[in-house]
Order: structure tokens, then C-alpha cells, then sequence
């Protein structure tokens, strides 16, 4: 879970342990020649799940609960179907990644944003696109395009219907990246909206305030870890 290093001492206060982990070839999780193109969605899902597994034999924890922020929402909903007592969304999306990449890229030129809505299309129905435009590349370039169609077939809201543990959905209403309206198409009638609280689970006063995102001073919303640690701790 992102932001979970700021999470986490809260939690602890409490008596919620965590595991946090670099996600694969970022940071501490760093592979050498790491191909990129060979990368998936279901990569991650899996880490996830055997991250589970080792959990699950330490005898120390009564249960497990998995908490995915973001992009990480969709990978705990589905590494949350075997050996997962609870499952929590945070920030995630309720829609399928295509869609939100459409929307996202509505401000572009005119020319980049047909360039780039083609792009998705033919991703989302399993293929590769060869010529892509420089200034789409970051987005687009050959070696990620693998990862997107392997993410752009999952529907978060039809992941998170086949759950059969309990859920709960969380989304701040300062959120630039994912509104609100997502929380709802995931959890439409207890989705928890959290007043103030951006995408990096801070307090902020505008959506438009971006400094708290390179800002580690700032404490972490606190009826976000009230609402989390309830819901763990509810019978």
C-alpha cells in the first residue's frame, strides 16, 4: 500500500501490525536487468498473495487484512481471495484502467488525445501497438504495453462483487486522481467518504494543493486510521 510508512505508526499505536513492501523492481524490491516488457499486472497480484502465505504461517497474527491504495486497491482485491480475512480499498478505482486513462488524457491536443485513445483501444483488446508517437512514449512505449492490456482486463467493480469476505471502500473527497464517484461504483451504499483528504491521505484545503505530496511532515488524516482500525478490530 502506498503511503503506508505514514500509516503504519498509527497503526501501531493500536495494536494493527503491517507489512510494507517495494513493489517489484522499484526501490528495495530492485531487480538487475529487470525486464520490463515481461512485467504484468497479475506479477504484482501475485506478490501480493505470497506475501499473504508467508503471514499466514507466522502464529503471532489472529488475522489478515490486506489495505490497497490505489493502484494497489485492485491487486488487494485480488489477492484478497484465498487466506484474507478483510480487505480494504483506498483511493481505488472503480472503473477499468482504460477508462480512467481516457479520461485523464482529455486535456491533451486534440491530435495526442486520438493518438492515444486508439492506443488504449487496441491494448484493450490484447494488442500491441508498434508506432507510437515520442511525446505518448512515457505512457505508451512498446515495453509497458504488456502490462496494460494484463491490467486493462480487470473491472474493479466486478473484482470486488466476488469477495466473500468483508469489505470497505475509503476515498477522500480532496482526491485530484480518483474521485469520488469511484468509491461509489465500488461500495454504493457504504462507501466511506473522508472530508479533506487527498489522494496521499493528507489534509488539504484545495484539490489543487499538490505541495503536501513532497510534504512527509504532515500527519496522515486521522478518521482514516480510525475508520481502518474499526473496521480490523469489528467482530
Amino acid at each position: 500500500m502506498k503511503n503506508s510508512t505514514f500509516l503504519r505508526p498509527s497503526l501501531v499505536v493500536i495494536g494493527i501490525a503491517s507489512i510494507r513492501y517495494d513493489k517489484r523492481g522499484i526501490g528495495e524490491s530492485s531487480i538487475a536487468n529487470l525486464d520490463e516488457s515481461k512485467l504484468t499486472f497479475d506479477d504484482y497480484v501475485e506478490d501480493a498473495s505470497n506475501w499473504v502465505t508467508f503471514i499466514k504461517k507466522d502464529k503471532r497474527f489472529s488475522s489478515i487484512s490486506i489495505a490497497g491504495h490505489s493502484e494497489g486497491s485492485l491487486i488487494g482485491m485480488l489477492a484478497s481471495t484465498k487466506n484474507v480475512d478483510k480487505f480494504i480499498s483506498v483511493s481505488g478505482a472503480g472503473e477499468p484502467i482504460d477508462q480512467i486513462l481516457k479520461k485523464q488524457l482529455t486535456q491533451l491536443p486534440e491530435k495526442l488525445k486520438t493518438e492515444s485513445y486508439v492506443i488504449i483501444d487496441s491494448l484493450k483488446n490484447g494488442n500491441t501497438v508498434n508506432n507510437i508517437n515520442p511525446n505518448l512514449s512515457a505512457l505508451f512505449r512498446k515495453s509497458v504495453q504488456p502490462y496494460l492490456i494484463s491490467w486493462i482486463k480487470y473491472n474493479p467493480v466486478n473484482e470486488i462483487n466476488k469477495l466473500t469476505i468483508p469489505f470497505l471502500v475509503i476515498q477522500g473527497d480532496m482526491d485530484i486522481q480518483v474521485d469520488t464517484d469511484n468509491a461509489k461504483n465500488l461500495s454504493p451504499k457504504s462507501a466511506v467518504i473522508i472530508k479533506v483528504m487527498n489522494h496521499v491521505l493528507k489534509n488539504v484545503t484545495s484539490k489543487e494543493d499538490l505541495s503536501s505530496y513532497n510534504n512527509p511532515e504532515l500527519p496522515i488524516n486521522t478518521e482514516l486510521v480510525e475508520v481502518i482500525s474499526n473496521f480490523i478490530f469489528k467482530k
